[in-house]
């Protein structure tokens, strides 16, 4: 398990993490999204040992990961900025990780080199920047690690080989057990692969939850009633209502409740129409944001 408490970072005084606090749970696939500058990347870099915690505590299977070559030879890192040795290619990049890290398996890595189909021979800085991104992929995925993290793994991938890529993290973490991180600025490349979702804005962890329970406990009703109500009537009732608008003799809201609790509290106040809705994963992070006085705009 990864484990952070109060977890902040600062650069030249410029805050880039404030007291992070979350657990990700081993055989699971956690997802992060945010906008640029939210210090998803600033994350990665802290629960990987890259960085030093300014405040706060990294653990992973309660150790903590700074310093720490026992726990960070069980751990492998994508960054968002990649790095090959000079001139290198696929073989020799494969001979430098065999030397590093006991799990590598050669194995793995030719079998992943030929399903992407790239030259093993053809130096790496030849190579296109979502060519590169996949190297780097099949060479972490074959330390066969038992932390992997990603950081906008996706970014410089075509659609085909974005599905690709998600099916072998899901098949590594499903097989081994493996967890994986991955950071991304889209909502949409992450909602279909992730069993959580974490949103990150200016340094600060907005909201994690279950991808099912951030599905179903949130939701759209829109009604219209013999009289009118305004939202305090609602939350007086016990609705917690996130986002309340009027259009006409219609009201839309966003609630967050037991769906059958507040369809039952509302059909008691005989309805002229009443439809509840499911929200996407992009409106329940859209509404939270903006109950919290944020606005984001997703890619």
């Amino acid at each position: 398990m990864i484990r952070t408490e109060k977890l902040s970072k600062n650069f030249s005084g410029f805050r880039a993490l404030e007291s992070i606090t979350c657990e990700i749970q081993n055989g699971s696939i956690y997802g992060m999204v945010g906008s640029n500058g939210a210090g998803k990347s600033t994350f990665l870099r802290l629960i990987t040992g890259v960085y030093k915690p300014d405040e706060g505590t990294v653990l992973i299977d309660d150790q903590p990961v700074w310093e720490n070559p026992d726990v960070k030879k069980r751990i492998a890192y994508v960054p968002d900025e990649l790095y090959f040795l000079a001139g290198a290619n696929i073989n020799r990049m494969e001979q430098m990780y065999k030397s590093i890290y006991p799990t590598f398996s050669a194995e793995k890595c030719r079998k992943l080199t030929k399903l992407f189909e790239l030259d093993p021979k053809k130096p790496l800085n030849t190579f296109s920047k979502g060519m590169r991104r996949q190297a780097a992929t099949l060479l972490a995925l074959s330390i066969q690690p038992d932390y992997i993290f990603f950081d906008e793994t996706f970014d410089g991938l075509d659609p085909v080989m974005r599905n690709l890529v998600k099916k072998l993290i899901c098949e590594d973490v499903l097989e081994r057990n493996a967890t994986a991180v991955i950071t991304s600025h889209s909502l949409r490349e992450l909602e279909d692969t992730c069993d959580q979702l974490a949103l990150l804005h200016k340094g600060g962890l907005v909201l994690q939850s279950d991808v099912e329970n951030l599905k179903t406990e949130q939701f759209k009703i829109q009604a219209a009633f013999p009289k009118q109500y305004e939202k305090t009537d609602f939350e007086n009732m016990g609705i917690v209502v996130q986002h309340f608008s009027r259009q006409g003799t219609v009201i839309n809201m966003i609630v967050k409740n037991d769906r059958e609790a507040a369809s039952a509290k509302l059909r008691a106040l005989n309805p002229i129409l009443l439809e509840i809705l499911p929200l996407s994963l992009e409106e329940v992070f859209t509404y939270e944001m903006d109950a919290l006085g944020y606005t984001f705009d997703y890619q």
